[in-house]
């Protein structure tokens, strides 16, 4: 099982499209994939789960991935968020 926390650097924060980009990401792969907000838990492929955590720019985010591709699943995640959801800010 990985454990890792990321920061949400994009402008926007996690807002409709971005989320429903990281919810295809966790969505591609088998693993089980939970974010966690300030002790809130979400299913990271669901996207009303994920935008219910409302996270703004600046938000610290707490990602669990449990199974058999939990390292390409955080792989791809990580570089989602790290890449600003691939939005021309």
């Amino acid at each position: 099982m990985i454990r890792e926390n990321i920061t949400i650097i994009n402008k926007l924060g996690l807002h409709a499209r971005a989320a429903a980009k990281l919810v295809a990401a966790a969505a591609h792969h088998s693993s089980k994939v939970q974010v966690f907000k300030e002790g809130r838990q979400a299913d990271a492929k669901s996207i009303m789960a994920v935008m219910m955590l409302a996270a703004s720019k600046g938000t610290e985010l707490t990602f669990e991935i449990d199974g058999s591709d939990e390292e390409r699943a955080w792989e791809a995640i990580s570089t989602l968020i790290n890449n600003k959801f691939d939005e021309g800010e």
